[in-house]
């Protein structure tokens, strides 16, 4: 299956559709979307306007606060480009807003955390990459590495106060 979405960006009405939970976390109810999302404020690398997507939370360390989220249409999505030119985010995840460091994750570690997302959703891991992917993979190892190898993983570590 060859989906629209896997190698081009959505345009016109899909694009608003998705782009619809901005309006949920602008109005201080990006918590109604539950744990497994959040929204990204960076920086345009060509702008330099402030830019927002909302994006699926692949894993949160809950220890130490870290946030993994996926770069979709194989790492062609503005914000993942935005991230690299300038790494220093904030973010809103439910009621709370901070500042963090994306790093984009190397090929081992982003396939074990692809695996551990697999692992517990299951049905939404095979949705994701029939959606960026254009074929449905399955929850093991070797289809999370595949998977890993199109669809980059950013780590987005707080940034914490100075002392």
């Amino acid at each position: 299956m060859n989906s629209k979405l896997t190698n081009q960006q959505p345009h016109g009405l899909l694009r608003l559709i998705l782009r619809m939970p901005i309006l949920l976390y602008r109005a201080h109810l990006g918590w109604l979307l539950g744990g497994r999302f959040l929204m990204l404020t960076h920086i345009g690398r060509k702008s330099g306007n402030l830019r927002q997507a909302v994006l699926e939370v692949v894993h949160h360390d809950t220890k130490t606060d870290v946030y993994f989220i996926a770069a979709g249409w194989r790492g062609k999505a503005d914000w993942f480009k935005n991230i690299q030119a300038n790494p220093v985010v904030q973010i809103m995840a439910g009621a709370r807003t901070f500042q963090a460091t994306a790093v984009v994750m190397q090929l081992a570690e982003a396939s074990a955390t692809f695996f551990t997302y697999a692992s517990r959703y299951p049905l939404a891991f095979r949705e994701l990459s029939r959606i960026l992917m254009g074929e449905t993979f399955q929850p093991n190892q070797e289809d999370c590495l595949r998977f890993a190898q199109s669809v980059p993983l950013v780590k987005l570590i707080p940034i914490q106060p100075a002392i």
